[in-house]
């Protein structure tokens, strides 16, 4: 057996684990093997006896939160590991670039106000206001001078960050009811509690959609390491490959937004700690961080519904609590490693 092929199936057995937990794990604990044989009839016909209720759980309740966490972390953690490649800055993801923030305001506009007429979908309407943000913040920091360097993208990613959450919470004071401030503001801040099926087949094919992608672009990630200009002295083709990419970014971290709200850390902290352990070629980091991603947002979300005893704290919560500390660790690491 090769290395490729033990490494994947270890992560393969790990990703497994990390579901079954999230789906045992809860106010609730429902043992490993009833939650097994709950996928036998589900997926086989077994024909186990089981308790409806704890059936019912499994089924349409932790199974799906436990998938789309999977599902929202890799694909988060991809959106880090694109955005900090091609623009060669450490601190970029989709929630400090004002992505996850456009992300919010275009999904808020079809939710409240009814944009597009029923013709766009939440998902629809979060893409664009992602693409739009994002396109500000380049616009923003070619504006404050001839390039684009580290300082300036996060400066502007952080100004069109503040203007799309402000705008957010303008339509939210303007047109919500009570309820539906409420609602929207707790699912801003991640919410996993009302995702079903129809949820996970979209998540699911948008991250494996969106890891193809990247994979096939590895080598052009690996290139863009060395500048723009460098990839393109190798016969990459910048501009498609950078609008593919951020495309793909765009694309991912709307459906996530879109579903489950605005999360941040996800991005930033798993690709620096796929960098520590594995380095920095692609074709290794991106199915590791996407892998971490998924790990990592399932554990958050079980942290959400454990921690406090009859209450459920926003994932969006867990994971800066979590990965706020974990970031600032990896950076005094690579500090003393210099």
């Amino acid at each position: 057996m090769t290395q490729s092929v033990l490494r994947t199936l270890l992560a393969a057995l790990a990703l497994l684990a990390a579901i079954l937990a999230g789906v045992s794990i809860g106010e609730t604990t429902v043992a490993p093997d009833v939650v097994l044989q709950v996928l036998a009839n589900k997926l086989m016909g077994a024909g186990y006896v089981l308790d409806p209720i704890d059936e019912g759980i499994v089924w349409n309740y932790r199974l799906t939160r436990a998938l789309v966490a999977a599902a929202c972390g890799a694909g988060l953690a991809l959106c880090g590991v694109i955005l900090q490649s091609l623009l060669r800055n450490p601190l970029a993801e989709p929630y400090l670039l004002g992505i996850s923030a456009g992300a919010s305001t275009g999904a808020v506009l079809v939710a409240l106000l009814g944009v597009g007429a029923g013709a766009i979908s939440l998902s629809a309407g979060a893409f664009m206001g992602a693409v739009t943000a994002f396109a500000l913040v380049i616009l923003l920091a070619r504006a404050s001078g001839p390039s684009t360097g580290t300082g300036q993208i996060i400066l502007a990613g952080i100004a069109g960050s503040q203007l799309f959450n402000a705008l957010t919470a303008f339509l939210i004071t303007k047109s919500a009811s009570a309820d539906q401030a409420r609602g929207i503001m707790f699912w801003l801040l991640g919410n996993l509690g009302g995702v079903r099926w129809p949820s996970v087949w979209l998540a699911v094919p948008v991250a494996l959609a969106g890891l193809v992608v990247c994979l096939w672009h590895r080598r052009a990630l690996d290139a863009f390491a060395f500048g723009a200009d460098s990839a393109a002295s190798l016969g990459i083709p910048v501009r498609r490959v950078q609008l593919v990419l951020v495309g793909c970014a765009a694309l991912v971290t709307a459906v996530v937004v879109s579903i489950v709200g605005s999360i941040g850390f996800v991005g930033l902290v798993i690709p620096h700690a796929a960098r520590l352990l594995l380095g920095t070629r692609h074709a290794r980091l991106l199915p590791a961080s996407a892998l971490g991603g998924a790990l990592f947002l399932i554990a958050a979300d079980v942290l959400s519904r454990t921690l406090i005893k009859g209450q459920v704290i926003p994932v969006g919560v867990i994971t800066a609590l979590v990965g706020a500390p974990v970031f600032a660790l990896i950076l005094i690491s690579r500090r003393s490693a210099r």
